[in-house]
């Protein structure tokens, strides 16, 4: 079996996708989870795209020990230089360029000949291996190159040191029948091909983002290229879970050896959705809500009879438990963290005692607490940032025939402890909360969104909100979470407003 190898690039691709930005703390607690996941490549970001995602490539390059961790760089030294500058104290380093090859980028976007990007694609390529020994190669719009050329091009960037050659369908426009021809013809045509990992990456533009990288895997690539829940720009990438999922069910399709633990997909999918605040619609493959629901008569009879009638895949290869043992006011601190095992997390002594504190408070508020209930909970304390202000209380007063008013009082821990109140009016209650939420903070900005949502079913279910607010051309995304669903409200308004104090406030210090 060919060792395959799985390069994730939710920090990088799947994180400027419109709506999907975050923080420092944030993609750290991605990585950490991508290599509890055991994925083999961690696009950790464009280091010279910004001062923050320099940042957040170094942190991630010094923290991640089990996997590689690559950082994006344009075929320029300015932008390799900056890539090494982040990535040198990885303990397995890689660093990604890239150039387009085809006819239509070389002659409107670059305006330079086949001969001109054959020789900066050579150039970067050397200058990239004389700082780090791994180097990855992508042919920007390889699905709509000319196949000589990219023959040129791969043969002659892996003979000046080249590790990995990329080829991406960079705008979801290929098919799996021409994709599988291409990646063969590589393979064939390349004379030194067999020198280096053959690696796709590809958009879901078509919707055929999966197939073409399934058919790519079939024709002899070996690292395939994807982002948790298929995030991305435009339509999106690859989604890892239903790639490598594909190839678990259907090993003698593509008889490829693999070390990610599929059991951390379903975590993976929860986390990168609670922090994006971008939600997994129902019907998605392997990770949506329903993707081992049964509702017809006639599936429930097969299921209940053998569940292989219907089900291709169980839900505990993703990592999801049966609920086997209801939790409630009166379970035991055993009890909860054998669910948490179950369910995939390991805490510290003095984290398991914070999320215990939570749960038997949530538990005072709800008969039954679900898993969905405990990984909010957790989800919470992952990405947890400074709070300059914490809520205090509030009051809303409304109603359909009077004004909605709402008093919100805040505690503000910025050096000194300060108290602050503030009442306003709105259209509604969420509206009213709001306008007092901002007259306190007495900064400018934009709600672009605002949505709620059920985390369990039930009337004492917790409701999950979600805001995002622009600053300029800053996205900040906020969630809070609570079984009153106007405190989860005020709650992810404030996270959100927390959040950009406090990724201002670092800005000004880089």
């Amino acid at each position: 079996m060919a060792k395959l190898f799985i390069f994730d690039t939710t920090l990088r691709d799947g994180e400027q996708s419109p709506g999907c930005s975050m923080n420092l703390q944030e993609k750290l607690e991605v990585a950490r989870q991508l290599e509890r996941m055991k994925v083999d490549v961690i696009e950790a970001g464009f280091a010279i795209a910004s001062p923050g995602d320099f940042q957040s490539v170094k942190a991630i390059a010094e923290t991640v020990k089990d996997c590689t961790v690559a950082s994006l760089s344009r075929a320029l030294t300015q932008d390799i230089d900056r890539s090494w500058e982040a990535l040198k104290k990885a303990v397995s380093p890689r660093i990604h360029t890239f150039i387009a090859t085809s006819d239509i980028h070389m002659q409107y976007k670059l305006k330079m000949t086949k001969d001109e990007v054959l020789e900066r694609a050579r150039s970067m390529v050397a200058y990239a291996k004389k700082l780090c020994s791994d180097v990855e190669f992508s042919a920007e719009d390889a699905s709509r190159s000319n196949p000589e050329f990219l023959y040129r091009i791969f043969e002659t960037v892996i003979d000046a040191g080249a590790t990995v050659i990329n080829i991406p369908d960079t705008v979801g426009y290929t098919t799996p029948e021409e994709f599988f021809a291409l990646i063969k013809g590589v393979r064939e045509n390349v004379p030194n091909s067999d020198k280096a990992i053959i690696s796709v990456h590809c958009h879901n533009d078509l919707g055929m983002a999966v197939a073409n990288t399934l058919a790519a895997a079939r024709a002899g690539a070996t690292q395939l290229e994807c982002t948790i829940n298929g995030i991305g720009e435009r339509a999106g990438n690859a989604a890892l879970e239903e790639v490598i999922m594909a190839i678990k069910t259907r090993p003698q399709m593509y008889n490829l050896d693999y070390r990610l633990d599929t059991t951390q997909i379903h975590r993976s999918s929860r986390l990168v959705s609670s922090i994006t605040g971008v939600s997994v619609q129902p019907n998605k493959a392997v990770v949506g809500a329903n993707a081992f629901a049964h509702e017809s008569g006639i599936h429930q009879h097969g299921v209940l009879a053998e569940k292989s009638t219907y089900e291709i895949m169980t839900p505990e290869s993703i990592g999801l438990s049966q609920n086997l043992m209801v939790l409630g006011k009166h379970s035991g601190r055993h009890a909860f963290e054998d669910r948490l095992n179950t369910l995939g997390y390991h805490l510290t002594k003095e984290e398991l005692d914070a999320a215990f504190d939570k749960f038997k408070v949530l538990a005072d508020k709800k008969k039954v607490v679900q898993d969905a209930d405990i990984e909010v909970l957790l989800e919470q304390k992952a990405v947890e940032i400074p709070e300059t202000y914490k809520l205090d209380r509030f009051v809303i007063n409304t109603g359909n025939t009077i004004t909605a008013t709402a008093s919100v009082r805040l505690i503000k821990q910025n050096g000194e402890t300060k108290v602050i109140e503030e009442v306003s009016t709105g259209d509604g209650p969420i509206d009213a909360a709001f306008k007092a939420i901002e007259k306190i903070a007495g900064i400018s900005f934009t709600l672009e969104d605002y949505s709620l949502r059920s985390v369990t079913e039930g009337q004492d279910a917790q409701g999950e909100a979600y805001v995002k607010i622009r600053r300029d051309t800053q996205l900040y995304t906020g969630k809070g979470v609570s079984t009153d669903v106007f405190e989860a409200s005020v709650l992810s308004y404030m996270n959100a407003i927390n959040k950009m104090i406090y990724e201002e406030k670092l800005e000004e210090q880089v």
